[in-house]
């Protein structure tokens, strides 16, 4: 399971998420839909511990991504793959 808790994150001194809280349960699917500008890929980049959350935590299992590198999480099986930037425009499916 997959559990966001009570989560403050900020760009320098703009805070851009204010407690936000959610659960993923073996399963299940979660999907986040706003605005441009309501905290979608600042969730998706805490998650994926490219952000530091300055207030609460992130739990996956029984092991706190919050305080996981990037690189620890992948080997987790979580990963975040933008979309839309043409990041990776010479490379094909196969």
């Amino acid at each position: 399971m997959l559990k966001v808790n009570h989560i403050d994150v900020f760009y320098g001194d703009l805070q851009v998420l204010w407690d936000v809280s959610f659960e993923v349960r073996e399963g299940e699917i979660l999907v986040l839909i706003g605005a441009n500008g309501a905290g979608k890929s600042t969730t998706i980049k805490t998650l994926s511990s490219l952000l530091t959350p300055a207030k609460g935590t992130i739990e996956y299992g029984r092991i706190r991504l919050d305080q996981q590198e990037p690189y620890e999480i992948i080997q987790k099986g979580i990963v975040h793959v933008p979309e839309g930037r043409r990041l990776f425009a010479e490379m094909s499916v196969e």
